[in-house]
């Protein structure tokens, strides 16, 4: 299947008119530097008008994301990159990732950011790491793809996974992405949505898995994707002419047109 399609070479029936959910990424996907605006709260409102379910899927720490759940018009959100779904309904999370022990595993995480540090002292914990539970993080502002690529390979060899967004880096449980993540929700708790009825949206190293076409079938990069484009294993099927949250709105106009 061909890649990176602009949306203007489709035609809105060809592959849209089936989609009844969008799984979105947020920084980057959602926000115009850093921000919501009003145009992006609209969009949600014009997705619900229309009879599509909206559903988060971020790195961002439970939280944070606790809030989002509760106050936009979404079905859900998953926090932490798959580690956690809060449906919207709901203030109290639900584990995707198993953990014996909270106290003992945030310990270990402790540990190998530690570990990191002596190779790279420069490492700065991430101001919302203190409101996670199941992954650890820290800046990747500053930090070269080599470095990255490095901070990767030590984080495999302690026994940990790792990936990257435009705003941090995170050290999490092996085999914890968004993709495990939202098929665990989509299975367990919205069974109702077929794959081709699902658009997944993003713009980084960490929404990789959501343009797996093996699981979703029509992905959509924002067009900031594009600085990450040669990096990535999967790449989305369509990109928007807009970057960030413009490039959203842009999507979802396209999506609910006539």
């Amino acid at each position: 299947m061909s890649k990176l399609l602009p949306l203007s070479q489709i035609s809105s029936g060809d592959r849209f008119s089936n989609i009844r959910l969008v799984a979105t990424d947020m920084d980057g996907t959602l926000t115009v530097a850093g921000k919501f605006t009003s145009q992006l709260l609209q969009a949600f409102e014009n997705l619900a008008t229309a009879g599509i379910k909206a559903l988060i899927v971020t790195g961002r720490s439970g939280g944070w994301v606790s809030g989002l759940a509760a106050y936009l018009p979404i079905i859900g959100a998953i926090a932490e990159n798959g580690g956690l779904f809060y449906p919207g309904d709901s203030e109290k999370p639900i584990v995707l990732t198993p953990m014996a022990d909270l106290v003992t595993h945030r310990q270990q995480l402790a540990v190998a950011f530690a570990k990191l540090q002596t190779e790279f002292p420069h490492l700065q914990e991430s101001s919302d790491n203190r409101f996670r539970i199941t992954d650890w993080t820290f800046d990747v502002a500053g930090l070269s793809t080599e470095e990255i690529r490095t901070l990767s390979n030590l984080c495999q060899q302690m026994g940990w996974g790792f990936t990257y967004s435009s705003v941090q880096c995170h050290i999490k449980p092996w085999g914890q992405d968004k993709a495990v993540g939202l098929l665990q929700v989509l299975q367990k708790y919205l069974p109702q949505y077929a794959p081709q009825e699902i658009m997944t949206v993003g713009d980084s190293p960490n929404d990789e898995s959501l343009f797996d076409d093996r699981c979703f079938p029509v992905s959509v990069g924002v067009a900031n994707v594009l600085e990450y484009a040669q990096q990535l294993q999967y790449q989305p099927v369509y990109l928007t002419t807009a970057a960030e949250g413009e490039g959203f709105c842009e999507l979802i106009r396209y999506l609910i047109s006539p």
